[in-house]
């Protein structure tokens, strides 16, 4: 029955009518009160405390719950107000030196939205100052009449901070973040990579933006903003090399830099990955001799090639922008140009749309769905006076073919955008099969789609060169893929050379693993709890096992009584004379992991990581790369392909502060107080 759960026994003898069937009341107010049936159908709440009672219904009409929580919220129950009398005069008389055998109950009011509700100034700004971060407020809006109005309306004991107060309390919550953030990473098992962002003024200055990527001790994969630091020159590589120097210094990991991906153009690549690895090098130990140290963001790649496209037709886009736009400028038009498709039979169901000209996506779908309707602009063209923008025969073929490419870009960027933590061996299948069509696409036979290719080809390619390697060797961290993806995409790629290229995979794995086995590794729990000794022998078999290295002794051997002591130690023996396979030599051979849909790799290591404890580690650092600069959660086509403009208020800010706003906003996401809305209890009484 409806209410039952939330009233007493009714005391009066009077009957009372059938309840109707309404939904369980939510109202927290219903924890201090209880519904009593009084005689004509109505019915009154009355208080559990001081048994006061309170029209609540009459016949079909309800009173609501408003009194109901006036009584209790503003202290209008007496026994409440008894209670408060009570707990000042006990908490008086422990001022005065009086003493209490038993402390009375203490009963804490957590109130929302009511006159004498809690209020503490201070919590009160920093909430103000995080709203203003994560939400992009201007500070001055501290000192806006209008907002001071509206906040004097909501707590009018609330004192408006100004401008230097709100920047201070900003500050404060960055210095915060950042201590609990450098203890996260004084713990980090592995290594972190950087991505490198650059920012523009209207000014002369710039910013760089410094981000890491890392893997922690259970296996997550973790981005965070570490630097947005104003530089005289953002575009010189070597204030770049500076403010990485600097970064590094800040978060106390010069030892523990693995790669920086570059946000940049094509052409000044080269010299950025130059001069990052001349300065670096002398300060950091580079895996791998450098080879992997500069990576380029395959999202950038990308976006270049596809505005480049797109860019090659711009007059034949804009002659298809217009047109849709002639369609949808009244409904009259589009049932017009409906009616044309119906007489064609054109059996598409796309919608024309516009385009965003900054996110090449949108165009390559407006083209798309207007490429279906081709010969209805046509028709349209010579039944319609008014329009003439309607493309010709060669446009139409210049436009497939375009599209043809873009899907090919559009595809990628989706299947990397789905990816809920974009490990660098994903980029693999992406990148060569894109090279691989371009490749083909260069030596087709019509002239028109080769030569688009062969301009897309061009600027790819040079991203293969330079970062095939690094896509290569995450992808072999794959245990469903290992080395056998390489072979079969280098022998679709390079021919008969593939040998060679995929040697140089095969060296540099192996090489970058000898490095590893060179380090120490960690202890692990299993291994502490067997004693310092054991973990030692542990330590020291593994080191050598990995290295190849028979220079082990032989342990020393108990007999079991059984009399086979000369067979126990011909067995050690042999185990010292033959070589052990390495970690990797293992990890390569054994047969691959089934190819499921939902497969988890950082899990597979972390479930692995006692059976190949120095290959965990590589694979660690290596997944951990950051392929892309975009983050989880974002476009891959809203991404630019030059640097990004800070807007003339942010410009205007000390440059302390801008990196306050930037990296707090960064890390205050990943709080579970700003991921859930704050409470709204009315009134909870707790013991």
């Amino acid at each position: 029955m409806a209410g039952a759960s939330d009233t007493e026994p009714v005391t009066t003898e009077t009957p009372t009518p059938p309840p109707l069937k309404r939904r369980r009341k939510k109202s927290l107010v219903w924890e201090h009160f209880t519904i009593e049936a009084v005689s004509g159908g109505c019915t009154r709440a009355c208080c559990k405390l001081c048994k006061q009672t309170f029209a609540y219904s009459s016949g079909s009409k309800i009173a609501g719950t408003s009194h109901l929580k006036r009584h209790i919220a503003l202290g209008s129950c007496p026994k409440i107000k008894n209670q408060e009398k009570k707990m000042l005069a006990l908490t008086s008389g422990s001022k005065t030196g009086e003493t209490s055998c038993e402390p009375p109950p203490k009963r804490r009011y957590r109130m929302s939205g009511f006159a004498n509700a809690a209020f503490d100034q201070d919590v009160s700004c920093v909430y103000l100052a995080k709203m203003i971060i994560v939400h992009d407020y201007p500070l001055h809006m501290v000192e806006h009449p209008a907002f001071i109005s509206f906040s004097q309306s909501l707590q009018p004991r609330f004192k408006m901070v100004d401008f230097n107060a709100i920047e201070a309390e900003i500050l404060a919550i960055y210095q915060k973040e950042k201590q609990s953030l450098m203890q996260v990473f004084g713990t980090m098992p592995g290594r972190v990579s950087l991505t490198i962002g650059l920012w523009t003024t209207s000014q002369t200055l710039g910013y760089v933006c410094l981000t890491g990527q890392f893997i922690d001790s259970d296996w997550r994969l973790h981005r965070r903003m570490l630097n947005f630091m104003m530089v005289s020159s953002p575009h010189s590589e070597n204030a770049l090399s500076e403010a990485i120097g600097v970064s590094l210094s800040d978060w106390n990991m010069k030892s523990k830099l693995f790669t920086i991906t570059l946000d940049n153009d094509c052409s000044s690549h080269d010299i950025y990955s130059a001069n990052l690895r001349d300065h670096l090098s002398n300060k950091n130990m580079l895996m791998l001799k450098g080879q992997l140290f500069v990576v380029r963001c395959f999202a950038n790649i990308l976006n270049v090639i596809a505005q480049d496209v797109i860019a090659s037709i711009h007059g034949i886009i804009y002659n298809i922008r217009e047109s849709v736009k002639f369609i949808k400028a009244s409904p009259a038009r589009e049932e017009k140009f409906a009616e044309i498709a119906l007489q064609l039979e054109i059996p598409s169901t796309k919608t024309l749309s516009l385009d965003v000209t900054t996110q090449w996506n949108t165009t390559y779908l407006m083209l798309v769905a207007a490429l279906e309707y081709k010969q209805a602009f046509t028709v349209l063209e010579t039944c319609d006076d008014n329009y003439n923008e309607a493309p010709s025969t060669e446009d139409w073929k210049k436009v497939e073919i375009v599209c043809m490419y873009l899907k090919l870009l559009y595809d990628s960027a989706n299947v990397i955008m789905a990816m809920a933590d974009p490990t660098a061996n994903i980029f693999f299948h992406e990148a060569w099969k894109i090279q691989l069509e371009l490749t083909n696409a260069t030596l087709n036979e019509d002239v028109l789609v080769s030569s688009f290719a062969k301009d897309m080809h061009e600027k790819f390619d040079k991203y293969w060169k330079d970062c095939s390697l690094v896509l290569a060797i995450a992808v072999v961290m794959d245990p469903r893929f290992k080395l056998k993806l390489v072979e079969f995409s280098f022998s679709k790629i390079y021919g008969a050379d593939a040998v060679r290229y995929i040697k140089v995979v095969d060296d540099s794995i192996h090489e970058l693993y000898l490095e590893y086995v060179a380090q120490p590794l960690p202890l692990t729990p299993a291994y502490e709890e067997q004693g310092e000794a054991t973990t030692n022998n542990i330590n020291g078999n593994e080191n050598c096992s990995g290295s190849g290295n028979d220079n082990n002794r032989p342990a020393t051997l108990v007999s079991n009584g059984d009399g086979l002591l000369d067979f126990d130690l011909y067995l050690s023996e042999m185990a010292v004379n033959q070589p052990t396979k390495s970690e990797l030599e293992q990890y390569l051979e054994e047969s691959l992991v089934p190819r499921i849909q939902e497969f988890d790799i950082l899990n597979w290591w972390k479930l692995n990581n006692l059976k190949y404890p120095t290959l965990s580690k590589m694979a660690r650092d290596v997944l951990a790369i950051p392929m892309s600069m975009v983050s989880t959660g974002s476009s891959i086509f809203a991404s630019g392909t030059g640097s990004r403009v800070l807007d003339d208020y942010r410009s205007s800010l000390r440059p302390e502060t801008v990196e306050a706003l930037f990296c707090a906003k960064d890390w205050l996401q990943y709080l579970p107080t700003m991921a859930e809305p704050p409470s709204t209890v009315i009134v909870k009484m707790e013991l």
